[in-house]
């Protein structure tokens, strides 16, 4: 079975390690970030610092913003 290109709307620069955690996480567009608070997206292997802020930024762009921590 070969494997499948997933379509994602993700921004480009956060690197492959951080994009296929994400593809795998079900993250497959930005307006999704929005419901999970940054720090969760950091406890995700391949998914670092310079990922979550180029997330952020693009977040920004749009108005938007990663949910806020609940606790």
């Amino acid at each position: 079975m070969a494997q499948q290109e997933v379509e994602h709307s993700l921004p480009q620069g956060i690197g492959r390690p951080a994009t296929n955690a994400l593809l795998l996480a079900g993250f497959t567009h930005l307006e999704q970030f929005t419901t999970v608070p940054e720090k969760d997206l950091l406890k995700l292997h391949g998914v670092g610092p310079k990922a979550v802020r180029i997330l952020r930024e693009a977040l920004h762009e749009k108005r938007l913003s990663f949910s806020e921590d609940a606790q």
